[in-house]
């Protein structure tokens, strides 16, 4: 890959910061620094995250240009987050990114989070073969859930997300109430795992289109726990892995209702998932079996770029690259950004 530019990507979103070095699309290093601060509070505490990140974002970067074995002056450009997530956090790997590119005299590339979730299926050697365009992609997080059409690096179109909650805070609210560690979701996976997902059932919501609604299922939840208890008091502790499937089934079969749905409607063959979410084995294995019935081609990233990282965020800011963006140094970090 002669030529190709050195990018350092820093992401700050929410509660992991993180920083990689790439050349072209190729990652050489990829570090995060996550913040345990939280567990004790079942969620991130914003003021607490922010205050998190002044303290790694330095190391980090330090330890990622280390691993890559790339000096500061070799670099030709940052990109960094600069939206959606907490003001805060974005705010210190914004103001670290502009110092850094004002020190430099290098390009500034600004980058959507969740454009940078999807454009992680480009990172080299994230599949055995290359994904190619058009794709359909479902994107799911703490924070997201869409249904993106994907027709090329500059050209995407949300299909459907939802209207209320993300299916992973669907994830780490019931876990908080099982009394399960933060976050939940990887806890329920595992517990999942043991249990029976026909067990209990829960009211799903049904929109017209590709939108998805979870507020409903997590009141759901509580209510048919509180009922059992009623009768049980150790109904949790008795039937906590059946509880745990049935969940997590009743997720993910909305989820694919809709999958489903978008890609009749498109009839794009080639599917991916991104985001924390996607680590999940029960909507791997979903995929993986829809997928090998229908003959469509299911992506599922490796585990290290699911979550929020910096690799993800360098390979978008790349093609921004060869696009010519160098924004300004006034841009700033914004919490929410259209699409």
């Amino acid at each position: 890959m002669q030529n190709a530019p050195y990018i350092l990507a820093i992401e700050s979103s929410c509660d992991d910061t993180s920083a990689a070095v790439l050349i072209g699309n190729k990652v050489l290093s990829n570090e995060v620094a996550s913040q345990g601060v939280h567990e004790a509070f079942g969620g991130v505490v914003p003021e607490l995250a922010s205050r998190a990140h002044q303290q790694h974002i330095v190391p980090v970067v330090d330890r990622a240009l280390k691993v890559a074995n790339i000096k500061p002056h070799e670099l030709h450009a940052i990109a960094f987050t600069n939206g959606p997530g907490l003001l805060g956090s974005l705010l210190v790997g914004t103001s670290f990114a502009k110092s850094m590119a004002l020190a430099l005299n290098i390009p500034l590339i600004p980058v959507h989070h969740m454009h940078a979730h999807v454009l992680a299926h480009l990172i080299d050697g994230a599949h055995e073969t290359p994904i190619s365009f058009p794709f359909l992609c479902l994107t799911v997080s703490g924070g997201h859930t869409q249904i993106v059409e994907v027709q090329s690096v500059n050209s995407m179109t949300v299909l459907g997300e939802t209207i209320d909650d993300a299916v992973g805070e669907a994830f780490d609210k019931a876990a908080k109430i099982l009394g399960l560690p933060y976050p939940g979701g990887p806890h329920i996976d595992r517990l999942a795992k043991l249990g029976n997902p026909t067990f209990m059932s829960f009211n799903k919501s049904d929109l017209p289109d590709y939108n998805y609604s979870f507020s409903g299922m997590k009141t759901s939840f509580l209510y048919a726990l509180q009922k059992e208890m009623k009768r049980n008091p150790n109904f949790i502790k008795d039937h906590l892995n059946d509880i745990c499937a049935s969940y997590q089934s009743a997720l993910i079969k909305v989820l694919m209702k809709k999958v489903e749905a978008a890609q009749k409607f498109t009839n794009i063959s080639n599917f991916a998932i991104a985001g924390g979410v996607s680590a999940n084995s029960g909507l791997r294995e979903a995929l993986t079996v829809w997928g090998a019935k229908n003959d469509i081609a299911i992506y599922l990233p490796p585990f290290q770029y699911t979550t929020d990282n910096a690799a993800m965020i360098g390979v978008a800011g790349y093609y921004q690259y060869l696009d010519g963006v160098n924004a300004p140094l006034s841009t700033s970090a914004q919490a929410k950004i259209k699409f």
